[in-house]
């Protein structure tokens, strides 16, 4: 499978995970990966920012990509097969952009970098 065919293929996986989170057979642990991954897929915001050289483009190349693949074996075949097929036409106008699929991000470098201020406070402390 070349890039732009896997390209198209992530356009149809990430609302098929969307509609195997709703759905009620869709085992609890398949439902928290879907979790994350919409959300991560969906943000407006990466772990590592895009105008950082070479890693930014990474986390989208093999972070997302990952993410799908690890969800999509804990979802039965036949359960995301039916979400595949009910998803394939659902973002022809293009994807959702919601502000509010950001703020997992945005918790998470705010703990990094409250981290990074504790660590370097408590460090001039015991000087």
């Amino acid at each position: 499978m070349n890039l732009s065919e896997r390209a198209k293929q992530l356009k149809t996986d990430i609302p098929a995970l969307f509609l195997a989170l709703k759905s009620p057979e869709t085992p609890v642990i398949a439902k928290i990966l879907a979790g994350i991954t919409v959300i991560y897929a969906l943000s407006p915001i990466d772990f590592i920012p895009d105008f950082i050289p070479v890693l930014g483009y990474l986390d989208d190349v093999i972070l997302l990509p990952a993410l799908i693949s690890l969800t999509i074996k804990f979802i039965p075949k036949e359960i995301f097969q039916n979400c595949k097929a009910e998803a394939e036409h659902i973002w022809q106008s293009g994807k959702p952009k919601k502000w509010y699929y950001a703020i997992p991000i945005l918790l998470v470098w705010l703990l990094i970098l409250w981290l990074i201020i504790k660590t370097v406070f408590f460090y001039r402390i015991t000087k």
